[in-house]
C-alpha cells in the first residue's frame, strides 16, 4: 500500500515534467526541424506571451478563482499603448501608462468578485466582453500601425542580451519574483490560505478580499506586459490580439498541477505547463496539423489534466 502511495505521489509531483520530456522526445523523433536550435529559441520566445499571463493566472487560480478577461486586457492594453505612441507620447511613458491600465483593468474584475459578490466566472466573463468591445470601439475595427522606430519599442520584444532574447530574460526574472512571492512571503501564504479554505483564512485574520483584489490586479499587470511585448514584436496593434490566450493560460496552470479548486499548486509547475503548451503548439504547426485538430488535441490534453486533478 505504501509503495502504491509513493508511486501516486511521484506521478503527482513529476507527472507534468515526464509528460513534457516525452512530448519533446516524441516530436523530435518525428521532425528534425523541431529540434533545430533556431526553432527551440523561437519556441521559448513565443512561449513568453502565454507565460506572463499564466504566471498571473496561477495566483488567481490558487485563490480558488479564475480570470477569463486576460486576453481582452491584453488587447485593450495593446491598443491604448499603440494609440499613445502614435499620438506622440514618449514610448517609455506609454509603457508605464499601459502597465497602470493593466493593473486597473484587473482590479475591476477583483472588485466585481469581492465587493460585487459575483462568481469569478461571471465577473470575468463580463469584463472580458466589455474590454473586447472597448478595444473595437477605440480602434474602430482597424489596426494601429506606424509606431515609429523607437529603440526601446523594438528592443522590448525583439532585442537580445548576449544572444538571449530580452522577453526570455524578462520571463525568467518574473518567474523568480513569483516563485519568491509564493514561497517566501507572508502574502504568498495568504494566497494559499485563501484558496484552501476562505472562511478559515478569514477567521484567522487574512483579509481574503484584499488578497483576491491584489492577485487580479497582478493578473491584469501580467496581461499588459504580454501586450507590450506582443506590440513590439508585431509593430502594430490588431483588434484580434489576445483572443484565446486566456484558455492557453488556464491550460498551462492546470497542466502544471495547480488545482482548479485553489490552495494547491506551484509556480514551477506552471512553468512546465507553459512549455507543454508551447511544445504542443510548435510541434503541431511543424507537423502541419490543421488548426481545427490542434484545438481538439489541446482540449483533450486539458481534459486529461482536469480529470487527473479531480482524482488527487
Amino acid at each position: 500500500m505504501e509503495k502504491k502511495k509513493n508511486k501516486v505521489h511521484f506521478l503527482q509531483d513529476y507527472g507534468s515534467l515526464i509528460a513534457l520530456i516525452l512530448l519533446v522526445v516524441l516530436i523530435s523523433l518525428v521532425s528534425k526541424e523541431f529540434r533545430s536550435f533556431n526553432n527551440l529559441i523561437s519556441l521559448v520566445r513565443q512561449s513568453t506571451i502565454n507565460g506572463f499571463i499564466a504566471f498571473g493566472m496561477t495566483c488567481v487560480i490558487l485563490t480558488g478563482s479564475i480570470d477569463l478577461s486576460v486576453g481582452s486586457v491584453l488587447s485593450l492594453s495593446t491598443a491604448i499603448c499603440a494609440g499613445l505612441i502614435v499620438g506622440g507620447v514618449p514610448v517609455g511613458l506609454a509603457f508605464i501608462i499601459t502597465l497602470i491600465l493593466g493593473v486597473l483593468l484587473g482590479l475591476v474584475s477583483g472588485i466585481l468578485v469581492t465587493k460585487g459578490r459575483l462568481q469569478p466566472f461571471i465577473a470575468t466573463l463580463v469584463t472580458m466582453t466589455v474590454y473586447r468591445g472597448l478595444t473595437y470601439i477605440y480602434m474602430d475595427g482597424k489596426p494601429i500601425s506606424n509606431l515609429g522606430d523607437s529603440f526601446l519599442l523594438k528592443f522590448i520584444g525583439r532585442g537580445s542580451i548576449f544572444g538571449i532574447p530580452f522577453p526570455v530574460i524578462l520571463f525568467l526574472v518574473i518567474f523568480v519574483l513569483y516563485f519568491f512571492m509564493l514561497n517566501k512571503t507572508t502574502f504568498g501564504r495568504k494566497i494559499y490560505a485563501t484558496g484552501s479554505n476562505e472562511d478559515c483564512a478569514r477567521l484567522v485574520g487574512v483579509k481574503t478580499d484584499k488578497v483576491k483584489m491584489v492577485v487580479y490586479a497582478l493578473s491584469g499587470l501580467m496581461a499588459s506586459i504580454a501586450g507590450i511585448i506582443l506590440l513590439s514584436r508585431l509593430g502594430s496593434a490588431q483588434t484580434t490580439l489576445g483572443e484565446g490566450y486566456e484558455l492557453d493560460a488556464i491550460a498551462s496552470v492546470v497542466l502544471g498541477g495547480t488545482s482548479m479548486n485553489g490552495g494547491r499548486g506551484r509556480i514551477s509547475g506552471t512553468l512546465i505547463g507553459i512549455l507543454i503548451i508551447a511544445v504542443l503548439n510548435n510541434g503541431l504547426n511543424i507537423l502541419e496539423v490543421s488548426s481545427y485538430y490542434q484545438s481538439v488535441v489541446k482540449g483533450l490534453v486539458i481534459l486529461i489534466a482536469v480529470l487527473s486533478d479531480r482524482k488527487r
